[in-house]
């Protein structure tokens, strides 16, 4: 179960995730596919692991201890994230949240961290969170005897032994494992190119989810062992994180520092929240080329995000009573952002759909732009070509909507 972080955000919180609550003033959220996790560590407990450390227990006794492990095991995942995010916000890195899912936990990062040594620390908070868990566990599982039952001890063991092999795993070299974060810290600070830095701990990232997979086939097909498919969907899960990585760290490459506000289409078509359907496409049939409209409402404020698409299904005789806002679809917080935000980070955590998604550019509260898949793609191939990012219309399109 790996744990990462996401530096930028990444991407936005897990869809299908649940609001727990806040600890140390971090949003906690749980994916559904936490519950696979939870019943498959409790079933192999309760049915294989801790049978085969004792006898004697009931099958309801150990279906308890299991399922309480397992638990523990989760609650073990959270703290190694908030070790994360508590570092993290000590060197001014703003934390949207953290997630728990089927593969572990995600740390929501909002920025990068400002140096190498900021880098190394967050990094490393996580596995040092787990190995003091796990030492803990051990020493109370040597010290815990009768009238102590040897199910309660063999429980917690279990639990110590499982937050160090976490925390070594944690530790090998690929992003975006925290290996991976530590080698990018000290490649950084080695040469002082933080792109690059990242880019080869993504490189290590890939190399080490093609050796995950190897291994798990090697074991599957020797040992005939279920674990080799667990290492394989691991090993699969890290290289597609690291090309993720490695994606992303060009494109920042390529977008330099270029902000939002470069290429944004300014004073967008707009639709109120309540429009109804056919007032939209009567305006999006005058002259819009959008695909795409942002929701705003009697304040201009952008509240949602709505396309051609989305309004496909609805018949044409009820077009007039259909609200714009029954077809809209939520703004994530991470897609309202300002002029001057960097274009890249905003392109790394916000997935832009061609035709479907846009960001919200804003000043105060205000829509005054968009941004869509199109116009960070002519970002890059202006960038690719060497030519200015930041194009100036000719006067008559200055009069008109731009198109996405």
């Amino acid at each position: 179960m790996p744990d990462h972080d996401l530096p930028s955000g990444g991407v936005t919180m897990l869809r299908g995730s649940i609001r727990l609550g806040r600890v140390a003033g971090i949003e906690i959220r749980a994916h559904w596919s936490l519950l696979a996790t939870l019943g498959l560590l409790s079933w192999l407990l309760a049915g294989a692991i801790l049978p085969a450390r004792i006898s004697g227990p009931s099958p309801a006794q150990f279906w308890i201890a299991g399922v309480a492990a397992a638990v523990g095991l989760l609650v073990s995942l959270l703290a190694h994230e908030l070790a994360h995010s508590v570092v993290a916000g000590r060197y001014g890195v703003g934390v949207d949240g953290i997630t728990l899912w089927l593969l572990g936990g995600v740390s929501e990062l909002r920025d990068e961290p400002p140096n190498p040594k900021a880098d190394l620390r967050i990094a490393l908070a996580g596995p040092l969170t787990s190995v003091g868990i796990g030492v803990v566990a051990l020493a109370a599982a040597s010290f815990l005897g009768p009238p102590v039952p040897e199910l309660v001890t063999a429980t917690i063991g279990w639990l110590g032994a499982t937050n160090l092999v976490l925390a070594v795993f944690n530790l090998l070299p690929g992003a975006p494992l925290d290996g991976g974060r530590v080698v990018r810290a000290v490649l950084w600070r080695r040469t002082g190119d933080r792109l690059a830095a990242a880019s080869g701990a993504a490189r290590s990232g890939r190399a080490v989810g093609l050796a995950l997979i190897l291994l798990g086939a090697a074991e599957t097909l020797a040992l005939g062992s279920a674990g080799g498919l667990w290492l394989m969907l691991l090993g699969w899960f890290l290289r597609t994180a690291a090309n993720a990585e490695l994606a992303n760290a060009s494109l920042r490459h390529q977008l330099g520092d270029t902000r939002v506000g470069d290429v944004m289409t300014p004073s967008p078509v707009a639709a109120p929240a309540r429009w109804s359907v056919a007032q939209l496409l009567a305006v999006a049939a005058r002259g819009s080329h959008h695909r795409v409209f942002p929701v705003v409402d009697d304040g201009h404020r952008p509240t949602g995000v709505v396309s051609l698409s989305d309004l496909t299904p609805v018949p044409e005789g009820e077009r007039t009573v259909v609200a714009v806002a029954d077809r809209a679809r939520p703004l994530p917080a991470a897609a309202r952002v300002p002029a001057d935000a960097s274009l890249a980070e905003v392109a790394s955590r916000v997935l832009l759909r061609p035709g479907l998604d846009l960001v919200a550019v804003v000043s105060g509260e205000r829509l005054v732009g968009i941004v869509t898949a199109t116009d960070l793609v002519r970002a890059c191939d202006r960038s690719a070509l060497g030519l200015p990012i930041r194009r100036t219309p000719p006067p008559d399109e200055q009069t008109r909507p731009g198109s996405p």
